[in-house]
C-alpha cells in the first residue's frame, strides 16, 4: 500500500505548505500540480525522492517541474498535469482521452481551484482543489493498494 498527497495552485502560499510538512513526511508520494511549481520546489528540497512537480500556466518563467507525466504507483498508472493545456475549465473530455491513450487509471489535474472527482470513459479524474491564500483550501489524499485506489479531498483552514 502506498499513500500520496496531491496539491495544486498554491500561488505562493508557502505557509500552507509548511503547515502540511508532517503530512508530507508520512506519505510515499507528494505531487504538486503546478501554479506555482517554485512553491513545490521547497517541498522537493526537503523530500527529493518522493516529490513530483508539474508546471502550470502561472509557471511560465520559473519552471521547476515537467508539463505532464505518468506515475506508476503499485498497479495503478496516474497521468498528472496542471490541466490548462487540456481546457479543463470548459471540458474534461480531452484530459480523459489523453489519460486513456496513455493507459492510465487516474488523471490528476488542477487549474480550476475546485476540488472535484469525475469518471469519464473508465478514467477517474481528480482535482485536489487549491491551497492558494484565497478561497477554500484543500488537497487530495490518495491511497493505492495493488491495482485498487481510494481517495479523499481534505479541506484545511
Amino acid at each position: 500500500m502506498k499513500t500520496c498527497i496531491v496539491l495544486s495552485d498554491t500561488h505562493g502560499n508557502t505557509k500552507a505548505l509548511g503547515d502540511l510538512d508532517g503530512i508530507f513526511s508520512e506519505n510515499d508520494y507528494i505531487i504538486h500540480l503546478g501554479d506555482t511549481s517554485s512553491d513545490g520546489s521547497v517541498i522537493r528540497k526537503r523530500y527529493p525522492a518522493k516529490t513530483t512537480l508539474l508546471n502550470g500556466n502561472c509557471d511560465l518563467y520559473s519552471k521547476f517541474g515537467e508539463d505532464e507525466c505518468v506515475i506508476c504507483v503499485e498497479g495503478v498508472k496516474i497521468f498528472a498535469c496542471h490541466g490548462h493545456n487540456y481546457s479543463v475549465k470548459t471540458t474534461l473530455a480531452r484530459l480523459a482521452a489523453r489519460a486513456k491513450e496513455l493507459g492510465c487509471d487516474i488523471a490528476l489535474y488542477g487549474h480550476t481551484h475546485e476540488a472535484r472527482e469525475d469518471l469519464i470513459d473508465g478514467v477517474t479524474l481528480l482535482n485536489p482543489g487549491s491551497l492558494s491564500r484565497f478561497g477554500e483550501k484543500s488537497y487530495l489524499y490518495l491511497v493505492v493498494n495493488g491495482d485498487k485506489f481510494t481517495y479523499k479531498h481534505v479541506g484545511i483552514n
